[in-house]
């Protein structure tokens, strides 16, 4: 009788070990969603968080079940392609997806059936990618995100401004020497300068991205800034300034680093802070290629 008691307990015992496993492994294969990271990275960027932002989901279910996550500067085709390909199912892009600032599909002549778009449309969902932005934030964060990972890449730390995140006075260099150093800290082979390229320059603004005339001039009004590095300047409007401010030797030179090159370590940086809450999936940095030919 006594046997037959302890096979009993042993049995019960194994039933209980098993549903809980069960459970468990239940639980565990649930994983985390798109839903809940975006939802840490709310809690985490320590900015209120704005009411109209174009930080939002883009594409998929935000209750997908994450596998991994592919941190960009911009969701191209190329980018999606490699997310898919490693497995990763939630894209982080700062920039848009669709070819607009707010990511709308009507834009387009033919909109949702315009070709290019409609192909776009077509890989994300057979793959069951998501995609959500990371802009706006990122960029009011303190530090600013993007410039923070900028200058962590060009190694410009002991040289920024203490009051001014955007001004560094380096050591006294020139024009030309400068682009070649950024040519080759950045990756980039389609910088455009417009400056006299012996001009010699200690003080630097840094406004990437296509922050627009205002800023742009803003920053090269500071009377003692030798040359500002932004993204995608107008030609009608900064470079015609510089263009002029150089005919008239004012002593002021723009340096043109093409958009995804002025902010993509900010990127970079984004994948690191990630990996400091998010640990329950892979999270890889994936670059955004320059488009540009080299020429």
């Amino acid at each position: 009788m006594a046997t037959d008691k302890r096979v009993v307990r042993t049995s019960l015992l194994a039933g209980i070990v098993a549903l809980y496993g069960s459970a468990s492994g239940v639980a565990q294969e649930k994983g985390v969603t798109a839903r809940e990271v975006i939802a840490r990275i709310r809690q985490q960027v320590e900015v209120p968080w704005a009411a109209e932002t174009v930080d939002t989901f883009k594409a998929g279910n935000p209750d997908t079940t994450v596998t991994g996550i592919t941190v960009t500067m911009m969701a191209t085709m190329e980018v999606l392609q490699r997310a898919a390909a490693a497995g990763k199912n939630l894209i982080i892009t700062h920039e848009p997806t669709f070819y607009n600032h707010l990511d709308k599909l009507d834009v387009l002549e033919e909109k949702e059936n315009d070709p290019v778009l409609a192909a776009k449309l077509a890989f994300i969902a057979k793959h069951n990618l998501v995609v959500w932005r990371f802009h706006d934030h990122w960029h009011l964060r303190k530090p600013d995100g993007i410039v923070a990972g900028m200058v962590h890449t060009l190694g410009w730390e002991k040289y920024q401004d203490a009051k001014n995140e955007h001004l560094f006075t380096i050591p006294e260099t020139t024009v030309k020497k400068l682009t070649v150093d950024l040519k080759a800290k950045l990756s980039t082979h389609a910088m455009r300068v417009v400056a006299d390229p012996n001009q010699k320059i200690r003080r630097v603004a840094l406004v990437p991205g296509a922050s627009g005339f205002a800023r742009e001039t803003q920053a090269l009004e500071i009377p003692d800034v030798d040359v500002l590095l932004t993204g995608e300047p107008r030609e009608w409007e900064t470079v015609e300034y510089v263009a002029d401010a150089v005919t008239q030797k004012k002593g002021k030179g723009l340096i043109i680093l093409g958009h995804i090159p002025s902010e993509q370590a900010g990127m970079k940086e984004c994948a690191r802070w990630l990996k400091g809450f998010v640990s329950e999936v892979p999270i890889e940095f994936v670059p955004a290629t320059d488009p540009f030919w080299k020429n």
